[in-house]
């Protein structure tokens, strides 16, 4: 038969405790690692929004001032390019882009990615188009009969 005595030994709750505090610990710095981690994320993504967008309007606007320099060249001559667009992740449904005389402009709803890009306006032509991005991937830039414009729509001559 096994006989013992009780003994009052706090030894066992200090380390229990300590167990207690170092998983808490464990917990705040993962939740603290978790936090930072997710900021790095959103930070890239709006970063590579910003300038995918840039991109894009930069690229625009050189495919008009091309345009352009086609309404110079000759009379009653029509030119087309095709712009494919960069992917973004911005919600393509609040952002239109519209083609002035002297400026294209991105339209944000949001009023975030408002952004526009001045073109030399040196053409022979009048400038005109306006388009909703939502679902669009490739941009034309036409210049025929004294017009240049931007359209989603594929020239038919």
């Amino acid at each position: 038969m096994i006989s013992g005595t009780l003994r009052r030994d706090e030894g066992a709750a200090a380390t229990e405790l300590g167990y207690i505090f170092t998983f808490m610990l464990g917990v705040v710095l993962l939740s603290m690692f978790a936090i930072w981690a997710w900021d790095i994320e959103t930070a890239t993504r709006e970063r590579w929004n910003e300038e995918a967008l840039q991109d894009n309007m930069d690229r625009l606007a050189s495919a008009v001032e091309r345009a352009d320099r086609a309404s110079r060249s000759a009379d009653n001559c029509s030119y087309a390019e095709a712009v494919h667009l960069t992917a973004f992740e911005a919600s393509k449904a609040s952002l239109t882009i519209s083609l002035g005389e002297r400026d294209l402009v991105l339209h944000d709803s949001a009023n975030i990615y408002d952004r526009s890009v001045q073109l030399s306006g040196s053409g022979l032509s009048t400038h005109q188009g306006e388009i909703d991005l939502q679902g669009v991937d490739t941009i034309w830039a036409i210049h025929s009969d004294g017009v240049t414009k931007i359209t989603t729509i594929h020239p038919d001559w």
